[in-house]
């Protein structure tokens, strides 16, 4: 573990907050940066936010990366309108996996014709937050909401959770990440249609009315998905079509009004609503395209 070398490419907050943890664990950590984001971290270095303290991270920071620059994983934390530029930019080089952090639909064969067959590894973060003052403050979502999430594939994905666990980050694996990911937007585009949506976005989980049109929404979402013939994963999904609406509604009423809510939920959709609406076409678009092929078959 001592040798080992990640590139954590994106330096937002999703990947700041990796950077962190990897670093605080011995790993070896270089953040690829570009803007007002690399000045910040080339004169101020990597700052976070933890036990009441701010703390500097111990990391490289690069602006640009050599094709033999070779790191045991690619840690690829942009957002879903930057992935196929940043799938370009490593075809050349040299690292074997890349961990694919990013909210898509696409399949991950589509993106290996990119960069290379066999180097996706599919995951998906388990944390939020936000940068204020180039400081960052951002956080793990509970275990038993979201751990980081990521593919069984031909056994590198051992590796990656051996890094995870050097550096006390909550896991999951799954079998199929395509479909995890499928369920994960039928659950995350209708909280974000919430706020844009909601005349005021920040008190949204007080209307009520709102939060029931929402519990429907996602209801529908995987009886949607499950009519298509896929199984919903994680099986906690079944959740919400088997508990009443109404009670559906109020914990969601509840979330909404959560510091978790406000975290997690709350400061990316107001944050990336382009990208956020994006998904939203994208995933219903997606839906009707599979039910018309399972119901031809």
């Amino acid at each position: 573990m001592k040798d080992m070398r990640v590139l954590i490419y994106g330096a937002g907050v999703i990947g700041s907050l990796y950077a962190a943890l990897f670093s605080e664990a011995g790993i070896d950590v270089s953040v690829y940066a570009r803007g007002d984001r690399l000045q910040s971290l080339r004169t101020k270095g990597l700052l976070y936010r933890k036990n009441g303290q701010i703390l500097s991270a111990n990391v490289k920071v690069i602006s640009a990366l050599r094709d033999d620059d070779r790191y045991d994983f690619v840690f690829l934390t942009v957002r879903e309108n930057q992935l196929m530029t940043a799938l370009k930019e490593l075809k050349s080089n040299d690292s074997p996996t890349i961990v694919t952090m990013v909210n898509s639909l696409d399949t991950y064969d589509s993106w290996e014709k990119i960069c290379g067959h066999g180097r996706i590894l599919p995951a998906f973060p388990g944390a939020g937050g936000c940068i204020v003052g180039d400081i960052l403050d951002a956080g793990l979502t509970p275990r038993i909401i979201q751990p980081t999430t990521f593919g069984r594939i031909d056994g590198r994905e051992k590796k990656l959770a051996a890094i995870f666990r050097k550096a006390h980050i909550p896991y999951q694996m799954v079998e199929d990440m395509h479909v995890w990911q499928i369920c994960h937007l039928g659950l995350v585009v209708p909280i974000a249609d919430v706020y844009y949506e909601s005349s005021d976005p920040e008190h949204a989980g007080e209307d009520f009315k709102l939060m029931r049109k929402t519990a429907r929404r996602i209801r529908r979402n995987y009886r949607l998905i499950r009519e298509t013939g896929m199984q919903l994963s994680p099986v906690k999904m079944y959740t919400f079509l088997i508990l009443p609406v109404a009670l559906v509604a109020v914990i969601l009423g509840f979330t909404f009004r959560s510091e978790f809510g406000n975290r997690f939920m709350y400061q990316h959709s107001i944050k990336a609503p382009d990208e956020m609406k994006r998904l939203h076409k994208q995933f219903y678009a997606f839906i009707r395209r599979k039910q018309n092929v399972y119901r031809s078959e």
